[in-house]
């Protein structure tokens, strides 16, 4: 099994090297008791929202490891995979800019993505 920080990183890299923008890990654990980490990352069409999330359920899998819930109808611009200690935020850009999680949660550690 992974620890939330690992499987945090390993869905972030996914999504990098699947082209998704902006991707990043923000340590919500000292303000949080539903989850450890979210990792962000931007969608350019609804295409690639989809096939992002795609990619990080390719990717886990194999362990294993299901999302609990998967959020985000259809043209929604926004995917939220819940794995329990991290929470995965695929948003297109516009949505992104729109929602600023980063913001919200701006008080708290964001971690290198290795």
């Amino acid at each position: 099994m992974l620890e939330p920080k690992e499987m945090a990183q390993k869905i972030a890299k996914k999504l990098s090297d699947n082209k998704a923008g902006d991707v990043c890990i923000i340590d919500i654990s000292p303000k949080s008791s539903f989850a450890d980490y979210f990792v962000m990352g931007s969608a350019g069409s609804q295409r690639q929202l989809e096939a992002l999330k795609d990619y990080v359920e390719d990717l886990l899998e194999p362990m294993e490891i299901f999302p609990k819930s998967v959020e985000g109808k259809k043209d929604s611009g926004w995917i939220l995979m819940d794995y329990g200690d991290v929470i995965v935020n695929i948003l297109t850009v516009e949505m992104r800019e729109k929602y600023n999680i980063e913001k919200i949660w701006g008080d708290c550690e964001m971690v290198t993505c290795e």
